[in-house]
């Protein structure tokens, strides 16, 4: 064989010893896609919460909150999900008119008689009451991050059901009035959590719920998320599990470590509907019920690590059924 044939022959060889690699490396690469969850986009994430921030104020009972419902029944029917509402009517805390509030209910899979629901208040506080100075204590706040964030995150997870295959199936709750407080000390925090809670219990449905997620404040820009309190002592379960599935994801920003106790809309899902419910949030938010509560103090990384590690947690749901 002439020195030609030789190098045509190794040349054809190597190629397809290449071909051969790629072929390998993509097949591979395509079924580690097929067995990885969706990927969350922590930028369109982003861009919800600004849309959502741009309404303005979003008070329980006003035109702003409408809105805002209106928005989202229409971008979860689009989705495929089923949107029910659940109204009930509270006195006013400032007037004592009757105000309409209404929790908005999505659900994914809604044949499942087993379910976990992942909440959120979608209601932003009257005031920013945490201002130093009284006279700004009356002007509008935002509530980009208490109030939007979940929202956000939950609206960018709608995107994801469709690839998701869980092993139950899955409610997205909106609470309203979680804080339609005016006066500390003289009106009630949680209303609509308060109200589902109650429902739940006095007309148990057709369902069960086994887990709950309550996600709250997650999209400061220095992000750490502890373990809650109280979330530790009613749902150890559900919450050690949530941190897992951030272990596995690879998400640091969650800290297996205790650290607040806070009153949140998982309380009334624990003690009255006792539904297991850990509380996801990161109270340290230097901008807590002020006015530079807006989007420029949120990040997409923190949405994005959040919400991957509720795709994560989705894909991966343990056994929370009762034994039976």
């Amino acid at each position: 064989m002439n020195s030609l044939w030789k190098t045509i022959v190794r040349t054809r060889f190597v190629s397809m010893n290449l071909l051969l690699v790629v072929a390998v490396a993509l097949g591979i690469a395509a079924a580690s896609a097929v067995g990885a969850p969706p990927a969350f986009d922590g930028q369109r994430a982003f861009a919800d919460l600004e849309a959502i921030c741009a309404i303005g104020p979003r008070i329980s009972g006003t035109e702003g909150m409408q809105r805002q419902q209106d928005l989202l029944v229409e971008h979860f029917t689009k989705l495929g999900a089923e949107c029910a509402v659940q109204e009930f009517d509270v006195a006013h805390p400032q007037t004592g008119e009757p105000t309409r509030l209404k929790n908005l209910i999505v659900s994914w899979h809604p044949a499942a008689t087993e379910r976990v629901l992942l909440a959120c208040h979608y209601d932003t506080r009257p005031r920013p009451d945490r201002e130093l100075l009284p006279r700004f204590r009356d002007l509008p706040f935002i509530g980009a991050n208490d109030g939007a964030s979940g929202v956000a995150l939950l609206m960018e997870l709608g995107r994801q059901m469709g690839s998701l295959s869980p092993r139950y199936g899955v409610d997205f709750v909106f609470f309203d009035a979680e804080e339609l407080v005016y006066v500390n000390g003289r009106d009630d925090y949680f209303l609509g959590s308060e109200h589902f809670a109650k429902t739940y219990k006095a007309t148990p449905p057709n369902y069960k719920y086994v887990a709950g997620v309550v996600l709250d404040m997650v999209a400061d820009k220095d992000l750490k998320i502890y373990y809650e309190v109280g979330s530790l002592h009613y749902a150890r379960a559900v919450s050690t599990s949530v941190w897992d599935a951030a272990k596995r994801a690879g998400v640091k920003q969650f800290v297996a470590r205790r650290k607040h106790e806070v009153r949140d809309d998982h309380l009334p899902l624990n003690e009255i509907a006792r539904i297991p419910t850990c509380d996801v949030i990161d109270f340290d938010y230097p901008h807590w019920h002020t006015r530079n509560d807006i989007p420029a103090s949120c990040s997409a990384e923190s949405l994005g690590a959040v919400g991957h590690v509720m795709v994560e947690w989705l894909s991966r749901l343990p056994d929370f059924s009762p034994q039976r």
